[in-house]
C-alpha cells in the first residue's frame, strides 16, 4: 500500500509542478489553485507512505522519479532543449535512487 501512495503522491508533486509553470508566477487563479492542492496531496500522500516505507526510501523516490518526470515533461510540453548535460543529470538521479534501494535503505 505505500508504494501505491507514494506514486499517488508522486503524480501530484509532478501535477502541481507543472501547473505552476502555467501559473505564470501565480498571476493566473486556476493553475496557481492547481499548484496549491497538488502540493498538500502530495505531501498528505507522502506522509501516509511513509507510516509504512522507510523516510530514505520514499524520499529518494519521490524526488528523483518526480524530478525526473518534470524534466521529461518540460522537453515535452514546453520544448526545452535536451542536453547532454541534462540527460546525465537524470541519470545520475535514477542511479542514485537505484544504489540507495540496493543499499538497504529501506
Amino acid at each position: 500500500m505505500g508504494f501505491l501512495l507514494l506514486i499517488g503522491a508522486i503524480a501530484a508533486e509532478v501535477a502541481a509542478t507543472t501547473a505552476m509553470k502555467y501559473s505564470d508566477g501565480f498571476s493566473k487563479l486556476w493553475p496557481s489553485l492547481v499548484t496549491a492542492v497538488g502540493y498538500i496531496v502530495s505531501f498528505v500522500l507522502l506522509a501516509q507512505a511513509l507510516k509504512s516505507m522507510s523516510i530514505g526510501t520514499a524520499y529518494a523516490i519521490w524526488s528523483g522519479v518526480g524530478t525526473a518526470t518534470v524534466a521529461a515533461l518540460g522537453l515535452v510540453l514546453f520544448g526545452e532543449g535536451l542536453s547532454l548535460a541534462k540527460v546525465a543529470g537524470i541519470v545520475l538521479i535514477i542511479a542514485g535512487v537505484v544504489v540507495l534501494n540496493l543499499g538497504g535503505a529501506h
